[in-house]
């Protein structure tokens, strides 16, 4: 069972209200909802008062025998096709394993490093305590080094799907084999014979993204192509950036006859700039993309793309998340899975009408 999370409606204050009335966190002030002895006595009285004072509703124990473990999973976004693909894959494993999981997104996060974003973050994953989570998923770009702080405090076991940056050692992660996608992409085009290739990467010094633009470059050099610095663009997996990167391709002496674009989102917009100026697809501009979410197929024409096993990806790591919750660790602390190319209509040797 997926639920989404969401601001309580119940009748009587909230154990946060709770917690800022006696001056705590709400994690001490679950501690003492819960009849924990790791508080210390002063705390626990202002936390009594408070709790006589505001009329708090202590809600019964779950019995733990019977009802199903929770797990937390927390995206950046739940408005796109590769977050409704994650959602997917963890819903199908979580019920194969019995498991509730409770959905929360986070689009309007402060910006990194404010103090803002310290009290949002903190607020966020005290919530987790509070409703007793087993472990955390995370589809997120990347944790702070106070978030896993807090992560490892609390002993909350947790698992990151597809992380842009490289995570601390020890952390345990699932992605796709992105340097062999991006050697398979760029091959793709080079048997068909074009020897201009350029492409458009995601983030600089992003995990996935660095992966796909050193494979796109090892297939360049198998082949004895020239690498062209002046081929290589960043956009940070933004679609008008990747347009904007795209007309800079377009406007080089010597313009590219092809483009591995690392995400299909970026390629997008790709077909954008082509557009504008008059271009066709794949007549005068070989495409592919990477992902194979919805959008490469209902595009026109159908993209061909590196499919990555969103879904596969997702419940692997939540596999792996259950493990972890009963006391094991994974072998490997990095989980890679394949990917491969899907051909479709935006490819053709250069110069073919």
């Amino acid at each position: 069972m997926v639920r989404t999370a969401s601001a309580s409606t119940s009748a009587g204050p909230t154990l946060a209200v709770v917690a800022r009335e006696a001056g705590v966190s709400v994690p001490t002030a679950s501690k003492v909802v819960n009849g924990r002895e790791d508080v210390a006595p002063e705390t626990r009285r202002r936390v009594a008062e408070a709790l006589d004072r505001l009329g708090y509703v202590r809600r019964p124990r779950f019995d733990t025998a019977r009802a199903p473990r929770l797990v937390d999973l927390v995206v950046h976004s739940l408005e796109s096709s590769w977050s409704g693909a994650v959602l997917h894959g963890v819903e199908e494993a979580a019920y194969d394993a019995g498991l509730e999981v409770v959905v929360s997104a986070d689009p309007h996060r402060p910006r990194a490093g404010s103090p803002e974003e310290t009290r949002h973050e903190g607020g966020r994953l005290d919530r987790l305590v509070v409703r007793g989570t087993s472990g955390v998923l995370f589809n997120l770009a990347e944790l702070t080094a106070a978030q896993y702080a807090w992560l490892g405090h609390h002993r909350i076991p947790f698992v990151m799907i597809d992380p842009a940056v490289e995570p601390p050692p020890g952390v345990v992660s699932v992605g796709a084999a992105n340097w062999q996608g991006g050697v398979t992409a760029t091959e793709h085009l080079l048997r068909l014979g074009h020897e201009r290739v350029a492409v458009l990467a995601g983030r600089r010094r992003g995990l996935c993204s660095d992966a796909r633009v050193a494979g796109y470059r090892s297939a360049l050099a198998s082949a004895g192509v020239r690498h062209r610095p002046e081929y290589v663009r960043h956009a940070g997996f933004d679609r008008a950036a990747a347009r904007r990167r795209m007309r800079e391709l377009l406007d080089l002496p010597v313009p590219p006859t092809a483009v591995f674009v690392c995400s299909d989102a970026m390629a997008l917009g790709v077909y954008e700039a082509l557009g504008e100026r008059g271009l066709t697809v794949p007549r005068d501009m070989s495409v592919v993309g990477f992902d194979d979410l919805p959008e490469a197929r209902w595009v026109t024409p159908a993209l061909t793309t590196v499919r990555q096993p969103l879904s596969e990806m997702a419940a692997t790591a939540l596999r792996l998340l259950l493990l972890m919750m009963d006391g094991h660790r994974p072998e490997s602390t990095r989980t890679e899975l394949s990917t491969r190319l899907v051909e479709r209509a935006s490819t053709a040797p250069p110069g073919i009408a």
